[in-house]
Formats: C-alpha cells, sequence, structure tokens
C-alpha cells in the first residue's frame, strides 16, 4: 500500500507540476502565441486551456477536493494530452513533439489508476 502511495503521489505531483508550468508558460512566453498558430488554433483557445491547465492542476493537487471533481480533472487531461498527440502528428511535428503528449498520457493514466486504489477504496 505504501509503494502504491508514493506511486499516486510521484505521478500525480509530475502532472500538477507539469501544467503549472504549462499554465504560466501558455500567458508568459510569447513563443506559444506562434506555436498555437503553427497548430492552426486560435490565440483565445491558448488561454482557454492555460485556465483549464490551472484548475485542474488545483483540483489534482489539493487533496481535499472531492473525488468526483479529481475525475474530471483526469478527463480533461486525457483529452488534452491524446489530442495534443493528434495536433502534432497531423501536422507533421517531429516526433518528440508527438511522443512528449503520450508519455504524459501513460504518467496520467498511472496517476489515475493509483488514484483509485489508494484514494477512493
Amino acid at each position: 500500500m505504501k509503494a502504491l502511495k508514493i506511486t499516486y503521489w510521484i505521478t500525480t505531483g509530475i502532472i500538477v507540476l507539469l501544467m503549472l508550468f504549462s499554465f504560466y508558460n501558455y500567458f508568459f512566453n510569447p513563443a506559444l502565441k506562434d506555436a498555437y498558430v503553427h497548430v492552426g488554433f486560435p490565440d483565445w483557445f491558448r488561454i482557454e486551456l492555460g485556465i483549464a491547465k490551472l484548475l485542474g492542476a488545483l483540483a489534482l493537487g489539493i487533496p481535499i477536493i472531492p473525488a468526483r471533481i479529481k475525475e474530471w480533472a483526469y478527463v480533461g487531461f486525457f483529452i488534452n494530452f491524446f489530442s495534443a498527440f493528434l495536433s502534432h502528428y497531423e501536422i507533421g511535428d517531429p516526433a518528440f513533439n508527438q511522443i512528449t503528449p503520450l508519455v504524459l498520457l501513460l504518467i496520467l493514466v498511472v496517476s489515475y489508476i493509483t488514484f483509485h486504489k489508494v484514494v477512493v477504496k
């Protein structure tokens, strides 16, 4: 059980930290505006997605948030990571840009599985 808790907090912590970093970059890194143009998304979507990432990171990272809210955060991140993979694949970006969202998706799935084994009993 202790190993499951450690796995849960490490994987969840990775997702939370990366999504907070992503939120910061979405709002304060001008290169991200160009990246969204490159992928073909409008600028308003960058802002919307940045806010969603902040809210999702808070939902996963704050222990007192109800499990039902955490479930929605997991769903949102799953859709986000899989969509990021598809977007980079469709426009022919380098393999690193395509693989990174899949690695995050794998970490998210491990977090989700351990969430149910540790937190939601």
